[in-house]
């Protein structure tokens, strides 16, 4: 995925400063962008110096002025493009399974351990995006209050589907990863 598409996608949803689009990177299995804080902002610089976004300076008495950015009609006309597109396939990117495929020279304890670290992360993973599911993430105010969107937040019910089905195919992927780890742990111990 390439950033651009992904913050002009938050962008065409609604007005954001840099900081509100990494808040919503770091918090959402379904905005997932590995790189640095740094390439948001250089993005976003970008973005408003090929006319995709607009960028309007709030300033603040008791805090530092806000860039905040909202996407032109080529900002659309690209994000359109792009969404049209040829889909890619989704790429299993899983450091863990390398990480798995040279643990035959740990001990049974310390494989065991290992496994029992990888189980309660995927738990914890499984577990804060099935609390997301059930929260709202509006603000009466309107503005987001937290760093990740959802159904409660979607501007038309065939967004709400959308979103709502992104999220159940990233549970789903947590749950089939903690029945496999699991699975996995008890193959081992009747060793």
């Amino acid at each position: 995925m390439s950033i651009e598409y992904a913050i002009l996608g938050l962008l065409n949803w609604h007005p954001l400063t840099g900081y509100d689009i990494k808040k919503m990177f770091a918090g959402s299995a379904a905005f997932y962008w590995s790189g640095n804080n740094n390439q948001i902002y250089t993005t976003l610089v970008k973005l408003h110096e090929n006319g995709l976004v607009t960028r309007e300076v709030e300033v603040q008495e008791d805090s530092p002025s806000r860039k905040i950015y909202s996407i032109t009609a080529k900002g659309q006309a690209e994000l359109k493009k792009w969404l049209l597109s040829e889909p890619e396939p989704p790429q299993l990117k899983n450091t863990f399974l390398v990480q798995l495929a040279w643990a035959d020279g740990l001990s049974s304890e310390e494989l065991d351990a290992l496994l029992g670290k990888y189980e309660a992360e995927i738990q914890m993973q499984a577990s804060m995006l099935q609390m997301q599911k059930q929260e709202k993430n509006i603000a009466p105010s309107g503005k987001i209050r937290d760093a990740y969107i959802n159904a409660a937040q979607a501007r038309t019910p065939r967004e709400a589907v959308l979103w709502t089905m992104i999220q159940e195919n990233w549970i789903s992927f947590y749950e089939s990863e903690l029945r496999w780890v699991r699975k996995l742990r008890k193959q081992l111990s009747a060793q």
